[in-house]
């Protein structure tokens, strides 16, 4: 008994063998933000009581800095993806939903590199 209709066939729907990429690094890229959310938040926590230039040492630090970077690498491509996620599901529109992620994948990127960029300023003291 097959589950596929004659007409789904003709029209080439069903599995594109792409999803389970994407379901991958959604998981992936979960299992990586829970320690770096829990080291973000911690850090966070401890700074309440420092002043600008004691975090500013904070920021300078090589470890710190890696770590902020790979969490924030990690947060937009995370958001990235599921929002690509909502796009696909939700909007029927086929203009419209590359549209819409095309355009999310601009901003996903801009904001990533401007996260990026902000931490390797302070890092570098520039």
């Amino acid at each position: 008994m097959k589950l596929r209709t004659p007409l789904a066939k003709v029209r080439g729907l069903g599995s594109a063998k792409e999803g389970t990429h994407h379901w991958w690094a959604i998981r992936l890229t979960a299992i990586a933000l829970v320690p770096l959310s829990l080291w973000f938040i911690c850090s966070l926590i401890s700074m309440t009581t420092l002043d600008y230039l004691a975090a500013i040492g904070w920021l300078q630090s090589p470890m710190t800095s890696i770590l902020l970077i790979l969490f924030v690498l990690t947060l937009f491509y995370h958001a990235q993806l599921g929002i690509q996620v909502i796009i696909e599901d939700y909007i029927e529109n086929e203009a419209l939903k590359i549209t819409g992620i095309i355009l999310l994948k601009f901003v996903m990127l801009f904001a990533g590199l401007t996260g990026i960029v902000a931490i390797l300023k302070v890092f570098l003291g520039l």
